[in-house]
Order: structure tokens, then sequence, then C-alpha cells
């Protein structure tokens, strides 16, 4: 699939197949949210591949219990890419939103189905998510930017809704 493509065609998805991801595509997704532009060059973002289940359900379980809910935020995806950001980078929440940003594209291309779920911020803000961090290796001052959920779409492929007029100018 051509970049275009993979960008036009890409939806946020809510349901997953209970399929692991390949390793290898994982890592390639991974690197290129790595290529994302950074602010001065930086290159401050982090990014965490959860593919362990026993981790994956305890990052699950921590932004659940954020949003006050029992349901999995993850809905079912098998791989989490967290992405952190080092907050000493002046552009650090931008970076870390061009990172989730190839990370979601990168899957499509795979073809695979993605989808960003906020309260990363504030998962590795707790006792547990600060644990995470250290035994990951994470340097101090990262903050959560965005957890990019990836896996195989349990929904199969869903047609664009349409977009808003008068969001193109050409001045």
């Amino acid at each position: 699939m051509d970049a275009i493509e993979a960008l036009e065609t890409r939806r946020s998805i809510r349901a997953y197949r209970d399929e692991a991801v390949d390793d290898a595509i994982l890592q390639r997704i991974a690197q290129a949210g790595l290529m994302a532009p950074s602010g001065n060059d930086c290159q401050g973002t982090v990014i965490a591949v959860v593919t362990d289940r026993a981790v994956r359900d305890t990052l699950s379980h921590l932004n659940a219990r954020i949003r006050g809910t029992d349901s999995d935020p993850f809905y079912g995806a098998p791989a989490v890419l967290a992405v952190l950001a080092d907050t000493s980078c002046s552009n650090y929440l931008f970076d870390g939103a061009l990172v989730m940003g190839n990370l979601m594209n990168a899957a499509r291309a795979e073809g695979l189905g993605s989808c960003w779920i906020a309260k990363a911020k504030e998962q590795f803000q707790t006792d547990e998510g600060r644990i995470l961090l250290r035994q990951w290796g994470v340097p101090e001052g990262c903050e959560g930017i965005g957890n990019c959920i990836v896996g195989y779409s349990a929904e199969g492929e869903s047609s664009p809704s349409p977009r808003r007029e008068g969001r193109l100018v050409f001045a």
C-alpha cells in the first residue's frame, strides 16, 4: 500500500482479533514512529513495545482505573506501543504526537488496525506505571503521550466518514 492510500484509509479500530502480531512487523512500525520529526532534532521520544499479555493487561487495568471503568480501553489489541517523551525537550508533546501519528499510519501500511488511547500521562504517573518505566529503562523525565494499540482488526474494512467542508484554504 502506498503512503497516500495508507493515510486516506486509516481508521481508529476498536475491536481486535486474538492474534499476535509478528515481532518483525512491530519493529518496522516502531522504527517508523522513531523516524517522526522532532523539534530541534531532540529525538527525545521513547517507544515501549508491549506484547507480553500480563504487562499489556497491567497497562489496560491502569488506564481503565484512571477512566473509572472496568472495560478494556485497549479493545483486546494484543500489542501496545506506549509513547513517552522527554519533557526537557521544548516540543516534547508535539514530538510525541508526531510519533503516534507515524505509528498509526505505519500500522495501516502493514495491514493492521490501530487506535490512539489517551491517558498515558496519568497511567505512567501511578506508582505501578513508574515501576514499569524503571523496569523498562525509560529515562527519568519522560512523560506518557499516548498508547498506540495495534493488532488485526475484527471489524473489517470501513469507509471514511465524510470530511467536513471548508477545512482546506489556499492562501
